[in-house]
C-alpha cells in the first residue's frame, strides 16, 4: 500500500492553469486520476473515467449502492518544507507528502480495504464505488456536479476526509473576497498566502512611501486557523503603524480575532461551537487590494446573515464584499444507521468511546445525501493537512484500512 501510495503522492495534483478540454483541471490532476484508475483495474476492480472530470472502481454486485467519496487533487505547497513535498518519503514511520493526510492517504488506504474484501472471497449483496474526486479543494466540486448529472447516485456511504470517528455535522462554509480601491488602500504592492482556506505562511508589501514589509508565519488548515501563524495579519499589523488604510481596517475589523467578532459575526450554537474566520490570501490587482478570506460559520445560522452582519462592519470603509464560493451546512442523525455502523466498526477495532462529532471542515459529504465523514486521523494525533511537511503516520493508515473493511463489509454484507 505505502509503495503504490508513494507513486501517487509524487504527482503533484494540483489544479493549476493547464487546464484545458479533455484536461478540465490540469494534466497533473488528470494524471492522477489516471494513475488510480489504472491500479485499481489491475487490482480486478471495474473502472470507469468521467471525462476526466472525475472516476470511480467498484466491486461487489446488488441493485443498491455504496460510495466511498474521496479526492486526489492537493492544495499548493507553501514554502518552507523539509521534506520533498512529492517525495512521499517514509521517515520514522511517518510518509510525507501533500496529499500524505488530504486525501490521497486515506484514498489509499480505502482502495485497499476493498481488496482485502474481494481478496478475502467475502460476499457483497450490494455494490461498493470509490469515487475520485479531482476538484475537491477548490471549493467549486464541478467534478461532483459532473458526477450526479451523469452517473448513478449512491444511496448511503462515507468520505475518508475528515477525523475518527463519524463526523456527523459540518460547519457551513463560505469563501469570500474584501476589496477596497487600490489607490486609497496604502499599498503599491502585495501578496501573501497560497489559497482562502489555508492559513498564510507568508506576505510581502510595499507601502505608498516606499516603505517594504515582509513577514512569514506557519501554515495550517483554514478551518483550523489557530493552528497556524498568519503572515497577513502580521504584515498588517506593522503596516498600520504607517497610517496605511487597509492596514488599520483590517487591524479593527479582522487583526488577530480568530472567530469573527470584530467584523460583527462572532457567531456561535451548542452544536457546532464557534465561527472561525482565516484571511487567506491578499493581493493587488490593477484597482483593487483584494483579500480572500475562509469562513466556517456554526450549522444553526445561514450564509444570508453571515453576509449580513459583515456588511454592516465593513459599509463605512470602503470595503466591498463578493462571495467566491459557498456551500451551506450539513447536520445528519447521529443515530442513523449509516453512523452507527461506522462507529460500530471504529469501536471493534479500536476500542475508542469517543462519540460522533460535528467540525468546521468542508468535504465530499455536503455533495450527496447520506455520506458520511469517516477518518482518517484519530482523536489525539497530529492534522497536518494543508500544512507544510504534511504526514501521517503508516500505523494509522494501515488501521485506517481495517476500520474501512469491517466498515464496507457492515454496511454492504449485512
Amino acid at each position: 500500500m505505502i509503495d503504490a501510495l508513494r507513486k501517487l503522492i509524487a504527482i503533484p495534483s494540483i489544479t493549476d492553469a493547464t487546464a484545458e478540454e479533455g484536461k478540465p483541471f490540469g494534466k497533473n490532476v488528470n494524471d492522477a486520476l489516471v494513475y488510480m484508475l489504472n491500479f485499481c483495474q489491475d487490482l480486478g476492480f471495474r473502472t470507469k473515467n468521467c471525462g476526466n472530470y472525475l472516476g470511480f472502481a467498484e466491486i461487489g454486485q446488488g441493485e443498491e449502492l455504496m460510495g466511498i467519496l474521496c479526492h486526489l487533487d492537493v492544495v499548493p505547497t507553501g514554502e518552507g518544507w523539509q521534506h520533498d513535498p512529492f517525495g512521499g518519503e517514509v521517515v520514522d514511520g511517518r510518509i510525507y507528502g501533500r496529499g500524505a493526510m488530504d486525501d490521497k492517504g486515506p484514498a489509499m488506504a480505502a482502495v485497499y480495504a476493498m481488496k482485502d474484501i474481494l481478496d478475502s472471497g467475502r460476499k457483497l449483496n450490494k455494490r461498493v464505488r470509490i469515487i475520485f474526486g479531482c476538484q475537491e479543494e477548490t471549493g467549486d466540486w464541478v467534478d461532483m456536479e459532473y458526477y450526479k448529472e451523469h452517473e448513478e447516485i449512491p444511496s448511503f456511504g462515507f468520505t475518508p476526509d475528515a477525523d475518527f470517528p463519524a463526523i456527523y455535522g459540518e460547519k457551513g462554509i463560505l469563501m469570500v473576497r474584501l476589496s477596497m480601491e487600490a489607490s486609497k488602500s496604502g499599498f503599491v504592492k502585495i501578496s501573501g498566502g497560497e489559497a482562502p482556506n489555508m492559513v498564510a505562511d507568508w506576505a510581502k508589501g510595499t507601502l505608498a512611501d516606499g516603505t517594504v514589509l515582509a513577514e512569514k508565519g506557519r501554515a495550517a488548515h483554514g478551518s483550523t486557523p489557530e493552528e497556524g501563524e498568519n503572515a497577513i495579519s502580521k504584515l498588517m499589523e506593522k503596516a498600520a503603524d504607517f497610517d496605511c488604510p487597509f492596514a488599520k481596517f483590517y487591524m479593527e475589523k479582522i487583526g488577530w480575532c480568530l472567530d469573527g467578532s470584530n467584523i460583527g459575526i462572532g457567531l456561535c450554537d451548542e452544536a457546532s461551537g464557534t465561527l472561525t474566520f482565516n484571511a487567506g490570501r491578499i493581493g493587488l490587482t490593477d484597482d483593487r487590494l483584494f483579500l480572500e478570506a475562509d469562513i466556517r460559520y456554526p450549522v444553526t445560522y445561514s450564509e444570508e446573515e453571515v453576509l449580513d452582519r459583515m456588511e454592516k462592519a465593513v459599509s463605512s470603509h470602503g470595503v466591498k464584499i463578493n462571495v467566491i464560493t459557498s456551500m451551506d451546512p450539513v447536520y445528519m442523525d447521529k443515530d442513523g444507521e449509516v453512523i452507527k455502523k461506522l462507529m460500530s466498526a471504529y469501536k471493534e477495532v479500536t476500542g475508542d468511546e469517543t462519540q460522533p462529532q460535528v467540525m468546521g471542515g468542508g468535504t465530499y459529504a455536503r455533495s450527496m445525501d447520506n455520506i458520511v465523514a469517516f477518518g482518517p486521523v484519530f482523536p489525539g494525533r497530529d492534522c497536518t493537512e494543508h500544512k507544510k511537511d504534511e504526514w501521517i503516520y503508516v500505523e494509522d493508515l494501515e488501521k485506517a484500512r481495517e476500520i474501512y473493511k469491517l466498515a464496507i463489509e457492515k454496511l454492504a454484507c449485512e
